[in-house]
């Protein structure tokens, strides 16, 4: 029963033919081992054949979704079990199709039952299957052995190895019998991290070869698992006088049966490393094109070969060591923890290599159509961007589900601390900032903070006659974003690196200067080179951090000065760059409390350690909120209009601190002569639900001024629930550093070490200037959609 191909199993259940009957054995086994959760379980049923297990398992309790890839035997499970209760019947191919049709949720449990052997893509699909593993769920393998099945059926089984290498990947595994069947039961996918092994040495001198590093049409690559029980690429060494190319190519052919032209192999990095003492020079060959049917012509040195996904490659157990490097020197920081190895990129530019699965074209549309809903991508070029670009990616490490959540932003890479250093944005941030930019056909675009698909969803908004030049401080993120965009891109981004703060290059400054200009870090302060580069009426949109409160702030130059247009709630990573800022902070009460100087230098914090052991004066404001409500505004009111202001920290639980702030949350403050006020939020109804809630800002106040400094801060939030609420921001212009008083216009003035940003409020006595037209460049108010923060 060894059949290869789809149409052999469509005739095998069209011909009346089946598989070996569920035993006592095995339903026992499953009631026992996987019962049904008490609140009730789903299931699902990979290559369900004649309907057998599932019927069985909807018997059980579970709610089963039975998938297999013959029509023929979905069509004899609905006729031989029509009474089965709670089971869907559903043709699909577990190793090709999108899997659009399966349970978003999850599932309790899955079942592959004398299934496993005929998967060529084993490793892969058991990876997917477990990842859509419910926290505790379990994955059941049933299959016959080798020691137990005749030669000539060999290949309806799996031997003690195979099963072996299965088992070692899940955290949980549990070997049992059901009469002569082996049967499986795993739990926590993913568990075995990949490493990198070594062979035994071959030669008493230094060891030369080239790699082979191909994917197929769904981006997948090839990996083929050895006799010597790990991993490897397609490679070996080069004979004769042949190049680390055609040395490649060759290797593919004879290893896999594939077939590529020399002009599709493209020598993209040297290796250097030793093995067992012996110097190691590895040429990494990137195959963008090849014909021609996978086999395994070389038994003796390969087990089979298979395609796997690039966000699995982190836990696949051992992999030869120049494989390893290999797979990351194409996509950084697809394999954690390998051992360093010397890498030196030629400059040689290989074409864009396609391929992606289905599912990533459906959830791509999926995110584009939620972003468009939400209001964040009205023009037609961004929309297409958004549809057209494969952020998937540009975040090989990442699953497509992950990839494609239109409201999460990918962390690539964080620092030695753990905390995100680089990340891919949330894709609806990202479509608001370039829509900020207002970027027509043929624009010229600096991107400060580097990555890849923001850049090449800006590359295809600006079309082919647009550029993209983009900066990072970090050489990796760098080396990364030049590997995604030579993988993906348009041809028509650049990326430098360099501290992003200083602007681009001289060589790579357009003429004139850049169109448009995005910031994608937390800034705390704006460089005078991002005005200096950016052409006279061109955009720069940045996430700028008004005493720790940030906004994606859309600027349009006018001279020497920024206006701003429009204002989004949002965060970024920090900068890392020499314009990056440490906040100065004062810890109170033995680190449960600390003081936050986001902006400036700290305050006197002399007495207020007494002060917090005193009576707490308390006053309402009277303001009065539901569940969700937009205060995004009363933050940067109160951060800029207030003397003394500052952010109050908790770092102890509510109930056992003095301030009533929630641990791990802080609130605005002002400070005083030994004293403290700040505003937090008192719940005064609770309802039936949550959303029934309203709650009520309150002022607490410490100290002999606390009296007279809550009054301030509740003055302060009145006038803003008067004047502001409404939906006015502030008109804002940013000015070079010196910029003398009285050449600033009127308002509320905060002074950075480069720039002056001067914030005029409504209703800040009258000093409010008239709104300017469009022409002039800037906008009287807001055009951003309302951020809305729930309580």
């Amino acid at each position: 029963m060894g059949y290869a191909v789809r149409e052999e199993w469509q005739q095998h259940y069209a011909d009346g033919k089946g598989f070996r009957p569920l035993g006592d054995a095995e339903r026992v086994l499953l009631a026992e081992r996987v019962p049904v959760p008490e609140a009730g379980g789903r299931a699902l049923d990979v290559g369900s054949g004649t309907g057998e297990l599932a019927a069985y398992l909807g018997a059980l309790g579970y709610a089963v979704d039975a998938v297999d890839f013959a029509g023929s035997a979905i069509e004899r499970s609905r006729q031989e079990h029509p009474d089965a209760r709670g089971v869907r019947w559903m043709r699909l191919d577990i190793e090709h199709d999108d899997p659009a049709g399966l349970n978003p949720d999850g599932y309790d449990l899955i079942t592959l039952r004398l299934v496993v052997p005929f998967l060529k893509d084993r490793s892969r699909v058991l990876h997917g299957l477990g990842e859509r593993l419910r926290p505790g769920g379990a994955l059941v393998i049933t299959t016959p052995t080798a020691e137990l099945t005749a030669k000539e059926r060999r290949d309806i089984a799996l031997d003690e190895g195979e099963i072996l290498q299965i088992a070692g990947g899940w955290k949980e595994s549990a070997r049992l019998d059901a009469d002569g069947l082996a049967v499986l039961v795993l739990r926590g996918s993913c568990h075995t991290d990949t490493t990198a092994a070594e062979k035994r040495p071959t030669t008493s001198h230094a060891l030369t070869g080239a790699v082979a590093v191909v994917t197929d049409l769904s981006g997948r690559v090839l990996l083929g698992r050895s006799t010597r029980g790990m991993w490897e690429l397609p490679a070996g060494k080069t004979s004769g006088s042949e190049d680390f190319a055609a040395a490649a190519v060759r290797e593919l052919f004879e290893e896999t049966g594939l077939t590529a032209a020399a002009s599709d192999a493209h020598v993209v990095t040297m290796l250097v490393d030793d093995s067992h003492g012996m110097p190691r020079l590895t040429a990494v060959v990137r195959i963008t094109a090849f014909t021609g049917t996978l086999t395994n012509p070389e038994e003796r040195l390969f087990e089979r070969w298979e395609w796997h996904d690039l966000h699995a490659l982190a836990c696949v157990g051992p992999v030869f060591a120049p494989a390893a490097q290999s797979l990351e020197a194409i996509w950084p920081g697809i394999i954690p923890g390998l051992p360093a190895v010397h890498s030196y990129p030629l400059a040689a530019i290989h074409p864009p290599v396609p391929g992606e699965p289905a599912e990533a074209v459906r959830l791509r549309e999926q995110m584009a159509d939620a972003v468009i809903a939400g209001g964040w991508a009205p023009s037609e070029a961004v929309q297409e961007a958004l549809r057209t670009v494969p952020r998937h990616r540009f975040a090989p490490e990442m699953s497509l589900r992950t990839a494609y959540d239109d409201d999460l932003a990918v962390v690539t890479r964080r620092d030695e601390m753990g905390r995100a250093i680089s990340s891919v944005s949330a894709a609806w941030l990202q479509a608001d900032m370039i829509e900020s930019l207002r970027l027509v056909p043929g624009a010229r675009v600096y991107e400060a903070g580097s990555g890849g698909y923001n850049a090449e969803l800006i590359a295809h908004v600006v079309g082919p006659a647009g550029s993209v030049v983009t900066g990072d401080i970090d050489p990796f993120v760098v080396h990364r974003t030049q590997r995604f965009i030579a993988e993906a891109g348009s041809g028509r981004v650049t990326a430098f690196q360099g501290d992003a703060a200083f602007g681009a290059p001289a060589n790579l400054v357009p003429r004139g200067g850049f169109d448009a200009s995005v910031i994608t870090y937390n800034v705390w302060d704006i460089s005078a080179a991002w005005r200096e580069q950016l052409a006279e009426g061109g955009h720069l949109v940045l996430p700028l951090e008004v005493h720790g409160y940030t906004r994606a702030i859309s600027f349009q130059r006018r001279g020497d000065v920024l206006h701003a247009r429009k204002f989004t709630y949002c965060g970024f990573v920090r900068d890392q760059g020499q314009h990056g800022r440490t906040v100065p902070v004062v810890g109170l009460l033995d680190g449960e409390l600390q003081l936050r100087f986001e902006d400036g230098l700290p305050l006197p914090a002399e007495g207020l350690e007494e002060a917090l052991r005193g009576p707490r004066h308390e006053v309402a404001t009277g303001l009065i909120m539901g569940f969700q409500f937009d205060f995004s505004s009363l933050q940067l009111y109160a951060a800029t209009t207030l003397p003394g202001f500052c952010r109050l920290a908790a770092h102890a639980d509510k109930g056992s601190g003095v301030t009533l702030i929630a641990k791990g949350s802080d609130a605005p403050a002002v400070l005083g002569d030994r004293s403290i006020a700040y505003l937090v939020h008192v719940q005064i109804h609770h309802g039936d639900t949550v959303q029934e809630g309203e709650w009520e800002f309150v002022v607490h106040a410490f100290g002999e001024q606390g009296p007279q400094l809550a009054q301030q801060l509740v003055d302060t939030v009145r006038a803003w629930e008067r004047d502001v609420r409404a939906g006015a921001e502030p008109a804002l212009s940013v000015h070079p550093a010196g910029t003398p008083d009285h050449r600033l216009p009127p308002g509320d003035v905060l002074d950075k070490p480069l720039c002056r940003l001067v914030f005029q409020w409504p209703g800040r006595d009258g000093l409010l200037r008239a709104p300017v037209s469009e022409v002039e460049g800037v906008m009287s108010g807001p055009d951003a959609p309302a951020t809305v923060e729930s309580l």
